[in-house]
């Protein structure tokens, strides 16, 4: 393979996580260690807000920050370049194409999730069809943990963390005054984060009570029934509900339970940002549970949406701060070696744990979502062991709560 000489490119997109400077900063040493060392890349750039930026021309010069700075920037959540919420199509990316060739850019990364690699795949076609030589990494990100062929994504165990211990804090809440909370948890299609809440559980009564995730259609009448009985059982009731629960018919729950919701930018439901999927089945519990269980006043009854928080909590996996690292390394040591591709985490082992770093096809990713696989589900309100198991290693410790 071909060394190409020239600059190299580094930017983030979509939603940021507490690890996505890690990767940062890993594609930067890496850099550093193969390609700068060789003398074969000069200058790496930084894109700001990411693709937006660099059409525009807005880049930041990264080859000589100090080290002890970018130490410190790997342990800060949040996207220290910027992100971007752009889905670029084929004229964008002819745009980001312009400006690599415009700034001598011969090695491009891109850190994100399956949006972030189907740029990086239509950056790669245009640039061969041009008979432009540019290598395209894409470095993956996301706390929905639905990319395709990766084991987990960087990003989800530190999110999962968080979900984790707000489930234990909120159920010791609950368990103080008792009543019915509902928290909505991130997760448009896959239900990882969402899941994350059962590793709250420690005995047998702690919450969540009930797990729903989006990939096991929603019923308002089972759920009532559901809630039902275990307010029967235990006076309280905790619900970690998916953000993307839906229907038989794919229909969003937010949608069908309320009347005018907010769409984004690309018509999708707005799901995130809005608490209105909470406060509608907080309703719904408060009118039917009262008449279902013959209640002569209505039960306590909160709920809160969990949104942006989930995201950069500073308390980040010790899993996930290595890997996201190691993530953005391993791609600046393949692109010495291949003309493109995605970084996979694919574990090698579960006891002891232990994760290896491969390449992928763009195409393997690009545009495609990873839902909770069967096994990993318990009928229609519950995770199965396999899941716990699964994640436990990659959120690390948590923190023990006792009882008198």
């Amino acid at each position: 393979m071909n060394t190409l000489t020239g600059n190299a490119v580094v930017g983030q997109s979509g939603g940021p996580t507490a690890v996505i400077n890690q990767s940062l900063v890993g594609v930067i040493e890496g850099l550093k260690e193969t390609l700068v060392a060789k003398g074969v890349v000069t200058s790496v750039f930084g894109m700001l807000h990411g693709v937006n930026g660099l059409v525009k021309g807005s880049v930041k010069d990264l080859a000589n920050v100090p080290a002890a700075t970018l130490a410190r920037v790997a342990d800060t959540p949040g996207a220290a370049l910027g992100s971007s919420r752009d889905k670029p199509d084929q004229d964008y990316c002819a745009k980001i194409l312009q400006s690599c060739e415009k700034l001598k850019i011969r090695y491009f990364f891109y850190i994100g999730g399956n949006d972030s690699s189907d740029t990086c795949r239509i950056v790669n076609d245009l640039a061969r069809k041009a008979g432009y030589e540019l290598r395209c990494y894409h470095v993956p990100k996301t706390v929905d943990n639905d990319l395709a062929k990766n084991d987990h994504t960087p990003g989800y165990p530190s999110a999962a963390r968080f979900v984790a211990t707000a489930f234990m804090a909120d159920s010791l809440d609950n368990r103080s005054l008792p009543g019915v909370k509902i928290n909505v948890v991130m997760g448009r299609h896959a239900g990882f984060l969402t899941a994350a809440a059962a590793l709250a559980r420690r005995l047998d009564d702690d919450g969540p009570h009930l797990v729903y995730l989006p990939e096991v259609p929603f019923d308002s009448d089972r759920f009532i029934a559901d809630v039902e009985r275990v307010y029967a059982r235990l006076g309280r009731c905790q619900i970690a509900v998916s953000e993307g629960i839906q229907d038989r018919n794919g229909r969003p729950i937010a949608a069908t339970l309320v009347e005018q919701i907010e769409q984004d930018a690309h018509g999708n439901v707005q799901l995130s940002g809005s608490g209105a999927l909470g406060d509608a089945l907080a309703e719904l519990v408060k009118d039917r549970l009262m008449k279902a269980a013959n209640m002569s006043k209505p039960p306590r009854v909160r709920a809160d949406t969990f949104g942006y928080l989930q995201r950069c909590w500073p308390d980040a996996s010790p899993v996930d701060r290595q890997e996201a690292r190691d993530a953005g390394r391993a791609a600046a040591r393949l692109a010495l070696e291949h003309t493109d591709g995605s970084i996979a985490l694919v574990r090698a082992s579960s006891a002891p744990y232990r994760c290896e770093f491969r390449r992928i096809e763009l195409t393997d990713v690009a545009a495609k979502t990873r839902h909770m696989p069967p096994e990993f589900i318990d009928g229609h309100s519950n995770v199965a062991k396999a899941f716990l198991d699964y994640a436990r290693p990659l959120v690390g410790e948590l923190p023990l709560m006792e009882r008198l």
